[in-house]
C-alpha cells in the first residue's frame, strides 16, 4: 500500500486539498499498480508562522483553478453561443485548429468556418483527462460524441471527437480538435 505524506502551508481549502489528493493518487498509480483505495495520501498543514525560506516567513501561493472546469466552462459557453464568456477564458495568443483548417485565432473565425458545415452541433462527453504538461501548460483532453443537424435538416449523432486543450496562466492557450464528421458525412 503506497503512502504519500505531503506538507503544505496552511491556507488551502478542503476542495483544493481534495484535488491535490486525487492528483497524487493518480500520480502514484501511474507507476505503482495499486487500486485507488490502496493509495493513502496524508496532507498536513504547516502553520505559516512555522515556515521560513531565506530567513523570511512565507505565505502559500493561491491554488490554480481546476483546468477541467475551465475547459467545461468554455465548452458550455461555446455551445450556448456566449462568445463573451468563452472569450474571457482564452489567453493571449490563443490558437485553435479543427479538422482541415489552418490555425484560427478568434472565435468568430470558427463560427464562420462552421456555418456552411451544419446548422448546429452539440457534444456528449464520455470523459475528461487532465495532466501537467512538460512546461507551464496543463493539458486537458475531452472525448465523446457529436450530434446536431446539417443544413438539409438531416440529423447526425454518435460522431466521435477528441479535443485537446492547453491551459497556461489559468487561460486556454490552445485547442486542437479531431473528429469523424467528414467520414460520416461522406457515407450519408
Amino acid at each position: 500500500m503506497p503512502i504519500v505524506e505531503l506538507h503544505v502551508l496552511e491556507g488551502y481549502n478542503a476542495q483544493e486539498k481534495q484535488r491535490l489528493g486525487a492528483a497524487l493518487t493518480d500520480a502514484v498509480r501511474f507507476v505503482v499498480p495499486a487500486a485507488p483505495e490502496l493509495v493513502a495520501v496524508m496532507i498536513r498543514d504547516m502553520p505559516i508562522a512555522d515556515y521560513y525560506r531565506g530567513g523570511t516567513p512565507r505565505s502559500p501561493a493561491p491554488a490554480r483553478p481546476d483546468p477541467v472546469q475551465i475547459v467545461k466552462d468554455y465548452l458550455a459557453a461555446m455551445e450556448a453561443r456566449d462568445l463573451e464568456q468563452a472569450r474571457a477564458l482564452l489567453g493571449d495568443g490563443f490558437t485553435m485548429t479543427f479538422p482541415g483548417t489552418a490555425p484560427m485565432y478568434r472565435l468568430e473565425e470558427l463560427i464562420e468556418w462552421s456555418k456552411p458545415r451544419y446548422k448546429f452541433v452539440t457534444k456528449t462527453y464520455d470523459g475528461f483527462d487532465a495532466m501537467q504538461g512538460a512546461g507551464e501548460a496543463a493539458i486537458v483532453y475531452c472525448r465523446g460524441t457529436l450530434q446536431g443537424e446539417y443544413h438539409d435538416s438531416q440529423r447526425f449523432d454518435g460522431i466521435r471527437f477528441v479535443d485537446r486543450f492547453e491551459i497556461t496562466g489559468c487561460k486556454i492557450s490552445r485547442q486542437d480538435v479531431w473528429n469523424d464528421m467528414a467520414e460520416v458525412r461522406a457515407n450519408v
